[in-house]
């Protein structure tokens, strides 16, 4: 049963619907057809039952044949002139009496005798028996008296011969064999048809998926008509869902290699040739002077420090939403923020940095969160004047930060959160253009708003505003 099984579910899926397709007519007209042979059946032996009671009820039948069987017989006359029936009387024991005119014997049963005993029966009883030859025979026995020569219960037994009752059912049995077959065969290759029409789209759906396998081609889209709702339908919109991501992200992993690989040559060339540098003077002997290689290391201390920071924010874009949907929770956004602002007053000693911030509780992942409040404040601090000052608030959710610098160009406002995007002003300064990126996706990510505007009175303000988390999370002893 099992192999049977396996090799089922080995065919195509044509073959599995059209076999299924004709088990299901094979067994709705089998069990149609033999219904309609035991009811053709049962009218046909209704039919042959009535004939023999009519027989039984004629006047004198039954009162002749016990003359015959109890007198001395007269002339004998046919009792059913026209007809080819059996009649005879049977007693408790002994054997029957034939009618002259019967075309033979009829094969006496026990049942038989039990209606001789059931003297109250007040029907004949029908059976199915066969005569002394073997023919099949529809049997009436109906019970008589007492026979008064010898005082045994008599019974008589009428039989209609089955021949042509059972010809007329065998022929019926292979007309609907021969018709049963016919819709089997007409239903295997309906649903064969039926089930081609039905996955013609999906062929076109395992076509498309082959191509793309082949060729890695994510442009291809399957047509899908706009009213179609069917599970094909949308099976295909799925697919071109998926591709369009695919395609999607394919285009931005190409655009990140690229940009990475851009901004990856400036350090790399400018750190190889520095530990040319050094490395020549130690080949030659040729020393160079002491304040030059402070200075060379210095340089290649600062360009390895930048190639760190471009891979771990390179690795940040990098991570999937499953990543950071795991590590998501409710955390204090005045904690992160807090946490920053140390790190920002490390790296900004000559600045003040004021800070007036609201309890607020947000849903993200803590370290990336941290990350991007670091991010904003080390902008807010590179471009702050000597001995400037930056603000920082959080009020409802919305965090602001303001520095006194020089502010941002209108002209590349839309820009300032793209990748790898610097101002030509920043250039010269240290960084890789990733730091806002990863501000704008982390915040988004959050479900929240990040923006970039001229402060009034000059500088830049860069607003953040997070959605609060549903409960806040239990406060720490």
């Amino acid at each position: 049963m099992n192999k049977v099984l396996r090799r089922f579910r080995s065919l195509p899926i044509r073959s599995r619907l059209a076999m299924l397709v004709a088990a299901a007519v094979a067994f709705a007209v089998a069990a149609v057809s033999v219904t309609c042979w035991f009811i053709v059946q049962g009218k046909l032996y209704d039919q042959v039952n009535a004939d023999l009671e009519e027989m039984a009820r004629r006047p004198g039948t039954v009162n002749a044949l016990l003359q015959r069987c109890t007198q001395t017989p007269q002339e004998s006359t046919q009792l059913f002139p026209g007809r080819n029936d059996y009649v005879q009387a049977i007693k408790e024991e002994g054997a029957p009496c034939v009618d002259p005119n019967s075309p033979g014997t009829v094969n006496v049963t026990s049942a038989d005798k039990e209606v001789i005993k059931d003297a109250n029966r007040s029907q004949g009883f029908f059976r199915n028996g066969t005569d002394e030859d073997g023919n099949a025979v529809r049997v009436l026995t109906v019970y008589l008296g007492v026979d008064q020569n010898d005082s045994q219960g008599v019974a008589v037994q009428l039989a209609a011969p089955l021949k042509s009752t059972q010809s007329t059912l065998n022929e019926l049995a292979l007309i609907l064999l021969l018709v049963s077959g016919i819709g089997v065969i007409g239903a295997g290759a309906a649903g064969l048809a039926v089930a081609r029409a039905g996955l013609r789209p999906v062929d076109k759906l395992t076509e498309a998926v082959e191509h793309v396998a082949r060729t890695e081609d994510l442009n291809v889209r399957i047509p899908v008509e706009d009213d179609a709702e069917d599970e094909v339908a949308r099976l295909s919109r799925s697919f071109n869902s998926m591709t369009s991501a695919l395609a999607s992200s394919h285009e931005l992993q190409q655009q990140l290699i690229a940009d990475a690989g851009h901004e990856l040559r400036t350090p790399l060339t400018s750190l190889r040739t520095n530990i040319e540098l050094l490395t020549r003077s130690e080949e030659t002997g040729r020393p160079i002077p002491e304040a030059d290689r402070k200075a060379l290391l210095a340089s290649v201390k600062a360009q390895m420090t930048e190639l760190a920071a471009l891979i771990g924010d390179l690795q940040e874009l990098s991570r999937s939403e499953g990543q950071r949907g795991e590590r998501v929770q409710v955390i204090s956004l005045e904690g992160t923020v807090e946490t920053a602002l140390r790190r920002a007053r490390l790296r900004g000693p000559e600045l003040t940095i004021t800070a007036d911030l609201q309890p607020w509780f947000v849903r993200a992942e803590p370290a990336a969160l941290e990350r991007a409040v670091v991010n904003i404040l080390d902008n807010a601090v590179k471009f702050s004047p000597e001995g400037g000052t930056v603000e920082v608030q959080l009020t409802d959710g919305v965090l602001t930060v303001r520095d006194h610098g020089p502010g941002i160009p209108a002209e590349e406002l839309p820009h300032v959160f793209d990748r790898f995007w610097r101002s030509p002003s920043a250039r010269a300064l240290p960084g890789s253009g990733l730091g806002l990126s990863i501000v704008a996706r982390t915040v988004q990510q959050a479900g929240g708003q990040v923006t970039l505007a001229h402060a009034q009175g000059g500088g830049t303000v860069a607003t953040v505003r997070l959605p609060g988390a549903p409960t806040a999370p239990p406060e720490t002893p």
